[in-house]
């Protein structure tokens, strides 16, 4: 499914007046692509992604899906977070088919899709395990398969690997790049970390400081599946290392960037509650 971005300008009202995150951003995501967007912190990336997902509004500009426009959360779009955002108080097995409940599957379906999506995150074997008992990693391959399971055309993942250690990021990578190629799911990523979006991206979009805007795309040309560790990943990581330098300094040094990253949490926290 077809994502248009055309001209979306977000502006937050502050204490000390207007402040612009992200300005005039014109991005087209084709079906079953993954692109990675990248940036600074503050430069409005998880302010898109919001907007894209309908959980928040564009001051100017739209987004459209299969041309019709956004305007609230739906269906066809599934966002997963930093944090899983996973129900306590149900098994795993039960948070994988929740959202096929509530949409009204019938049961003896709702249980064939969520085995099916649990083989494919290797959690098979933890269907009746509680959330408590789950690693880090663990509870993120689990809201993979929630979000799998609701079958959305569109992917939106907000940095879900960023509060995890080294070592399970790699086996994320790995898995999600085997689940995207099975599934062809249009992603569109979230992610401070260079080297993760070239080896996940098919296109990783450069964004600016404070304001964001687009800065440059850079198309991965790499064979999959990628290492993180390659020559090769490494290599374009550094060229676009490059490309971010000077507006990672500039971030740093805007006194704003905490604010509006309070705005992005509170903004999705409220409608997510």
């Amino acid at each position: 499914m077809k994502l248009e971005i055309r001209g979306v300008t977000k502006t937050f009202q502050s204490k000390n007046g207007a402040l612009t995150a992200l300005d005039a951003i014109d991005l087209d995501v084709q079906p079953g692509e993954f692109v990675c967007l990248l940036g600074p912190s503050g430069c409005g990336k998880s302010t898109l992604l919001n907007i894209i997902a309908g959980l928040d509004a564009p001051t100017r500009g739209q987004v459209r899906v299969e041309g019709k426009i956004v305007t609230r959360p739906g269906p066809d779009r599934v966002m997963i977070f930093q944090s899983a955002a996973l129900f306590p108080w149900l098994s795993v097995f039960d948070n994988v088919k929740f959202g096929l409940n509530m949409i009204g599957v019938p049961k003896p379906a709702r249980q064939v899709i969520a085995r099916k999506y649990l083989q494919m995150v290797h959690l098979a074997d933890f269907e009746r395990a509680s959330v408590h008992e789950l690693s880090g990693g663990m509870k993120q391959r689990v809201a993979i398969a929630r979000a799998l399971a609701a079958d959305p055309d569109v992917l939106l993942m907000d940095e879900p690997f960023g509060a995890l250690d080294a070592q399970t990021r790699d086996l994320l990578h790995d898995e999600l790049q085997t689940i995207w190629t099975e599934t062809r799911k249009t992603i569109v990523f979230v992610t401070h970390n260079v080297r993760e979006a070239v080896v996940l991206g098919d296109r990783v979009v450069v964004f600016s400081a404070r304001p964001g805007r687009i800065k440059k795309i850079f198309t991965i040309d790499l064979p999959r599946p990628r290492q993180i560790e390659s020559y090769a990943v490494v290599d374009l990581a550094r060229e676009i290392m490059a490309e971010l330098k000077e507006d990672v300094l500039a971030s740093v040094h805007d006194p704003q960037v905490s604010w509006l990253q309070g705005m992005e949490a509170q903004r999705v926290g409220d409608d997510v509650l």
